[in-house]
């Protein structure tokens, strides 16, 4: 399959040239994914799907042009390969478009390529199970575990020729609270594995997940408004701060000039103790990109270091527009460092606070302004997690927070795509009824 799709990418690089590119790319994959679904607690579906896709790009005269399809036999190449001059042809030139080089050919293999369904019904079987003994009161409303595996291949009219086979285990479980009718907000886990080696209950943040919901079906309001401490639990963290890195450190932003990290290159944006990195390569990701979507060999970097911004998270394009340098990886595979103290040794320093697990609220205003409501969430009162809250606003500016860092804990949650700890943040506008 790999060397069908590597010579399919080539026949696409080689109909834009005919057509008359300068350049060209093109990115062929097949995807076959093993899905067992559950509803209501009950298994309700099993699948097998199959996916295609072909992208395609060329450069002419500084102008760009690129299309999408899931047919890839010969006269659908030669179709797209017009369509995609016929966009070129149609666009505004701009010198910032550009392909990457020959640099070393290579083909990847990752992970485990073939699934073994017995197993992976016999875990899902079991933590379906081990969810109604332990945590009575939860219903899962709906779980998707699957296999995916998945094959890639890259070419450009550089020379570039790369591919890609991997195969990983996903699971997503959406549930919530129950206790007669009273209910929680619902609440979603996930994971991604590259092998069945330990009961899913066991793997990244599934099991305290679970124990979190089932404490949340009776919850009272705050009073009022104060300023407190906000501790994120990690996949609050990877909301919020994903999409901060994102506004403050990626395309959008920097083209625009609305980000205020777009004179702060090597300069302190956040608390010395924070380290952020976006590293596919490091091995407690599970199938990280290889090879990015440009053609270019992925390489592990760090965007903030001991607090200072070390990179910014460019495209090619973007990069040479701005004459930046572009990001070593396209991935979203974030890993924040650990810190020094436990959970709880954080929880004990605050006098009153809260812990969210869910954050719900729109994009934050360009000056990192955020405003919205903390969902699946604790008071922090004295040192001690309280109860939980019903829905409570949270508020306060991305810029400002990160130099407000309480705390990192020493406990990172590892789920296949992403590392992550607890995160603490002084200043945050708390407000209740």
């Amino acid at each position: 399959m790999i060397e069908t799709l590597k010579q399919t990418a080539k026949k696409a690089v080689e109909a834009l040239k005919n057509e008359g590119a300068e350049k060209g790319e093109s990115t062929v994959t097949y995807t076959v994914k093993h899905e067992f679904n559950v509803d209501g607690g009950e298994f309700s579906l099993f699948r097998t799907l199959f996916d295609k896709k072909m992208t395609m790009s060329a450069i002419t005269g500084g102008k760009r042009g690129a299309i999408s399809q899931n047919r890839y036999d010969d006269a659908s190449i030669a179709e797209s390969a017009k369509a995609c001059m016929a966009a070129a042809d149609a666009s505004a030139p701009d010198e910032a478009w550009d392909i990457a080089p020959q640099i070393k050919n290579e083909d990847f293999t990752l992970g485990e390529v073939k699934p073994d369904l017995d197993k992976l019904f016999l875990r899902c079987r079991e933590l379906m199970e081990t969810i109604k003994t332990r945590f009575p009161k939860i219903i899962v409303e709906q779980m998707i575990i699957d296999h995916n595996e998945t094959f890639e291949a890259f070419a450009n009219s550089n020379g570039a020729l790369f591919s890609t086979h991997k195969g990983n285990y996903f699971a997503e479980l959406m549930f919530s609270g129950h206790e007669g009718e009273k209910a929680t907000s619902f609440y979603v886990s996930i994971l991604t594995t590259e092998d069945l080696d330990r009961p899913f209950i066991e793997c990244g943040s599934i099991e305290n997940d679970l124990a979190n919901v089932e404490k949340q079906i009776d919850t009272e309001s705050v009073d009022g408004k104060f300023e407190g401490t906000m501790v994120l639990m990690p996949l609050c963290s990877l909301e919020l701060i994903g999409g901060l890195l994102m506004n403050f450190a990626g395309d959008q932003g920097l083209l625009t000039g609305t980000s205020p990290w777009k004179e702060k290159l090597g300069e302190q944006v956040a608390d010395e103790r924070l380290t952020i990195s976006i590293a596919p390569l490091d091995g407690r990701i599970v199938c990280g990109e290889r090879i990015t979507g440009e053609g270019f060999p992925a390489e592990n970097y760090d965007l903030i270091k001991n607090g200072r911004l070390n990179a910014f998270a460019l495209s090619l394009y973007s990069a040479n527009k701005l004459g930046l340098p572009r990001a070593k990886n396209d991935s979203d595979n974030i890993i924040i460092e650990a810190g020094d103290k436990p959970l709880d040794e954080i929880i004990a320093s605050i006098d009153r606070g809260i812990l969210v697990g869910r954050f719900s609220g729109g994009a934050p205003a360009p000056n990192g302004d955020f405003s919205g409501v903390a969902k699946n969430s604790f008071l922090i009162e004295n040192g001690k997690i309280g109860p939980a809250l019903s829905e409570t606003m949270i508020s306060g500016n991305f810029a400002e927070m990160l130099f407000r860092l309480r705390g990192v804990s020493k406990e990172q949650i590892a789920a296949g795509l992403f590392v992550l700890p607890y995160l603490a943040f002084d200043g945050i506008t708390i407000s209740g009824k």
